[in-house]
């Protein structure tokens, strides 16, 4: 792996850098888990899509730009650097669409893609039941097929973005006499359609991050399948591929995390250093993340020899939810007691952040995959352990 930028490479970061410069709000958005917030990620969305920085490896026929992915990787460490907004439609550009690109009809991909570059549809997902969190082959809601449509019934839960999403991305059970990843199909769904509930599911900050959504009866166009009935256990697994691999949390995220750490504890020496355990942790996170992103420019070199990713994506999951935690943990430690300020407290400033990053990270080695189920992947496929 070559790690000398191009020209091509470095005239691109510039082009990157110059556009957020210009055009990242000097005013952070309000939280997108708020319907303020939430207008407003999305007209950033559409902002994004004028420029074609809304998802760059997209082809320039529907908006982006045709990059690969170490121009993405590029992108996004600007992306960072700027403080640009995060990405209320993750779901969305990072999941569905590479999924949709995979799987769709051509008649999918003009339909849903483009509206989703924009920011005019923001997608949840719908994939949780109670009962069926990472075990996914355990789900029971179901899809009924009459004439041209299914009629789906059941329940979702814990589904990012549903509050004021559009529509949802889901697998249900269209084969009632099959059982586990069988029988199986992904369907997309609009979110307004009749027989729809959705319920919010307040976060330890209170506000509504997820929801539970209710199918009662709810009619969808056969043509709203991904990739064929009984498929979706295989267009799943694609998604999660994703989801644990290289698009939803690209190694910027942490990088910037790891820099913000050590000026923390650089401004807070005096009192951290008297734990010699901080320092240490300070150094082994910037590390960490280094060493991340330098696996997943690994990666991304073999993904551009076509080469894939398969069972090696949980490692990658597992390390980047383990770093992220760690890294919001030292931060905590090292501003004592000021590190219960919630952002919105008047004296919070910048402290505030790092609550809400602690807060947050608690999930990450639950969603997308919780890491045990993670770890009984790597024994299993790739260690050739024996189930236990």
């Amino acid at each position: 792996m070559d790690l000398t930028y191009t020209a091509a490479q470095q005239a691109f970061r510039a082009e990157a850098r110059a556009w957020l410069e210009a055009h990242v709000p000097r005013t952070p958005l309000a939280s997108f888990d708020t319907a303020e917030g939430f207008a407003a990620h999305r007209a950033w969305e559409a902002k994004l899509h004028e420029g074609r920085w809304g998802m760059v490896t997209w082809p320039r026929e529907l908006g982006g730009r045709g990059c690969d992915l170490i121009e993405w990787l590029i992108f996004e460490e600007e992306y960072y650097r700027a403080g640009a907004p995060a990405r209320v439609n993750q779901n969305g550009i990072f999941l569905l669409g590479p999924t949709l690109m995979e799987f769709g009809s051509e008649a999918q991909k003009a339909r849903f893609l483009p509206q989703m570059a924009t920011g005019a549809e923001i997608w949840a997902q719908g994939w949780s039941e109670p009962g069926a969190g990472s075990d996914l082959a355990a789900i029971r809601s179901k899809a009924v097929r009459d004439g041209d449509h299914y009629v789906l019934s059941g329940q979702k839960t814990w589904s990012t973005r549903a509050v004021w999403a559009d529509w949802c991305f889901g697998i249900f059970r269209t084969d009632p006499q099959s059982s586990r990843h069988h029988g199986l199909t992904f369907i997309l769904v609009p979110l307004d359609s009749p027989g729809i509930t959705v319920r919010p599911i307040p976060q330890l900050d209170g506000l509504p991050g997820f929801a539970e959504i209710f199918f009662d009866e709810v009619r969808v166009p056969v043509e709203n399948v991904l990739g064929g009935e009984g498929k979706g256990w295989h267009v799943a697994m694609s998604t999660a591929g994703f989801e644990r691999g290289l698009l939803l949390r690209s190694p910027a995220r942490f990088q910037e995390t790891a820099r913000r750490l050590v000026e923390l504890y650089q401004a807070n020496r005096a009192s951290a250093d008297r734990d010699p355990a901080i320092g240490e942790a300070v150094m082994r996170a910037w590390l960490d993340a280094e060493a991340y992103t330098q696996n997943t420019y690994m990666t991304a070199s073999r993904l551009s020899r076509g080469e894939k990713i398969g069972a090696e994506s949980s490692t990658n999951k597992i390390f980047w939810s383990e770093l992220d935690q760690r890294m919001h943990e030292t931060a905590l430690a090292i501003l004592g007691a000021r590190a219960e300020l919630l952002p919105h407290a008047p004296d919070a400033g910048e402290v505030g952040r790092w609550l809400d990053g602690f807060l947050f990270a608690q999930a990450g080695p639950i969603y997308a995959g919780t890491n045990e189920i993670q770890r009984n992947i790597i024994a299993e496929r790739m260690l050739g352990m024996p189930r236990a």
